[in-house]
């Protein structure tokens, strides 16, 4: 019989407690305390020449392992405490290996993304500071360097060559692992950087494990629990799986593609009983034949990032199955867990960002619950007081559209060398999400638009979210994805939707249909829909509105 690898319940408990326990050092911890710390259980995976999936398992040890090769070839090529590195490697296990063994040594990965743009890329990191770079293809980097010599770091290396290095030709630091102290920034994290220079996002070692703690009893993690991580994991969001992950000691696969065509392999091969992503693989998955194989134990789905839509989650609880004692992840204490299997699953919209330090908000739907648009329900835990704000930073009347502000210490501690965008989101001791919102006199608040993405219309604002919310569940038979976004009218703006078709559907009637379906819900129509086979994506997958009102802005043009 295998032994498991979960940390046992007192184990977990002392994480919840552990005073310097933090984000550069959360490894350490779990390879010290969880007493399975050999029996694999994060996972790469190949395919092998028959097509199959075969996955590779990894220890607690063998990650510890694994983490102080790399961090001898950072020390023999000079990296020191508090000295940032970029990381342009693809997405997987990768690039978290590359940030275990920068934390242990007390430097700063600055972690990008591989699908950013040279030029920009190079910009970032020169913004950042970066002492030095590891990446998968350095060509299209050095060649950005040529064209600044004087801003080149000290290395540029290939990442194969930090994998093949003799590392019993360099002695780690007397001190090593390096001790953090808890304002002490652990990564940075950019945006999409699409247009100039991305921001760049500081976690710090004690406040991206605040609001955390919670996970350590309430996250799933029975024996028969296992995750599959599909988000970035240069992003925050990754990052924060990953370390929940490392600390229960439950079961991950950590993807590299999350395209239905990669991904349902996997599942049906490694049995998930949970799936964390960016909503680009749910509407993947939500379309066509439901992936009943790879999601026949799959009881939770967990969603940050861009926003979740109804009519792609109602098929996705539909599959797997709930077994009794389901904790509702960190939503609901232990006493309102299931006390008897249900058919389908339960998915959880969380609303969070890099900023955030993480999903502060989370909407939970099942089967069984009555729809409920753009409802992202109650702040946690980690939350002192969440609000929605007029521009001067007070409280609106319940039902009151606003600005939503959070005062929680899971925050980040600012942008990189940049304290006036830092203060830009800080009013009145909130920090601003960068959301639209209203809350209802519950206490539920209801995500209704960026704030960079809300519509000026003539007629008032009109927030794009839940127009996309109608496309989706009520025009489905037709409308597999959409974004609305506005573009120049004859006075203000006015909503286009862009959306792709469901296979085989056609768009004839689809503006009238939509219409139709927005005057029952008392939501502003829209003035044309235009059918697209892709949209335009950031490094991450999130849809690029910005693009979108730019390549349509002369929709409406007049001559």
């Amino acid at each position: 019989m295998t032994t498991s690898s979960i940390a046992p319940p007192d184990v977990r408990e002392r994480f919840m407690t552990e005073p310097d326990l933090g984000a550069g050092n959360f490894l350490e911890y779990a390879a010290r305390y969880n007493p399975h710390n050999t029996v694999p259980f994060v996972y790469s995976h190949t395919t092998d020449h028959r097509g199959e999936v075969v996955l590779d398992g990894h220890s607690l040890l063998d990650l510890v392992a694994l983490r102080d090769r790399y961090a001898r070839w950072y020390r023999a090529n000079g990296v020191r405490a508090g000295e940032p590195v970029g990381i342009v490697v693809a997405e997987g296990l990768e690039p978290l290996l590359h940030y275990l063994a920068l934390t242990a040594l007390g430097a700063i990965p600055a972690m990008v993304n591989d699908a950013m743009r040279a030029d920009v890329m190079a910009r970032y990191l020169n913004h950042v500071g970066v002492v030095g770079i590891v990446a998968d293809d350095t060509t299209r980097l050095a060649s950005a360097y040529r064209a600044d010599p004087q801003r080149r770091p000290r290395f540029i290396a290939l990442a194969a060559e930090v994998q093949a290095f003799d590392w019993t030709s360099t002695e780690l630091p007397a001190e090593y692992p390096y001790r953090h102290q808890p304002d002490d920034v652990c990564a940075l994290i950019h945006s999409s950087g699409t247009t100039g220079t991305p921001k760049s996002t500081i976690l710090g070692h004690k406040s991206f494990w605040d609001g955390k703690q919670p996970r350590m009893v309430r996250f799933p993690a029975e024996p028969y629990d296992k995750l599959m991580s599909l988000m970035p994991h240069t992003h925050a969001g990754g990052l924060s799986y990953f370390l929940t992950a490392v600390l229960l000691g439950l079961p991950t696969v950590v993807m590299a593609d999350w395209r239905r065509t990669a991904v349902e392999p996997v599942m049906e091969a490694f049995q998930p009983t949970m799936l964390a992503s960016f909503p680009r693989t749910f509407v993947e998955l939500a379309t066509g034949e439901p992936p009943a194989k790879g999601a026949a134990k799959v009881h939770s789905w967990f969603n940050t990032g861009d926003s979740a839509h109804y009519g792609h989650i109602r098929r996705l609880v539909q599959l797997g199955e709930r077994p009794p004692g389901l904790i509702k992840a960190w939503l609901l204490p232990k006493d309102e867990a299931d006390a008897e299997p249900k058919a389908g699953s339960q998915f959880v919209d969380g609303l969070g960002s890099s900023e955030m330090g993480m999903a502060l908000f989370g909407g939970l739907t099942t089967p069984e619950t009555p729809r409920n648009d753009r409802c992202v329900g109650k702040a946690q835990e980690a939350v002192i007081k969440a609000a929605v704000l007029d521009e001067d930073g007070e409280e609106v009347p319940v039902g009151t559209v606003g600005l939503l502000g959070v005062i929680t210490p899971s925050r980040t501690p600012g942008y990189w060398k940049n304290q006036r965008l830092t203060s830009s989101f800080e009013l009145n001791g909130y920090w601003l999400t960068g959301d639209v919102a209203r809350m209802d006199a519950d206490g539920a608040f209801y995500h209704l638009d960026r704030t960079v993405d809300v519509i000026d219309t003539a007629a008032g604002p009109v927030y794009s979210l839940p127009i996309e919310e109608v496309l989706l569940a009520d025009c489905g038979d037709v409308v597999r994805d959409c974004s609305v976004v506005g573009v120049p009218g004859v006075r203000g703006q006015v909503p286009i939707a862009v959306v792709q078709l469901q296979r085989g559907a056609s768009a004839e009637g689809l503006l009238e249909q939509a219409n139709k379906e927005l005057a029952a819900v008392d939501l502003a129509p829209l003035a044309q829909v235009i059918v697209v086979e892709e949209f335009p994506l950031g490094p991450t997958g999130k849809v690029l509105k910005r693009e979108l009102r730019t390549r349509f802005a002369g929709l409406f043009a007049t001559k």
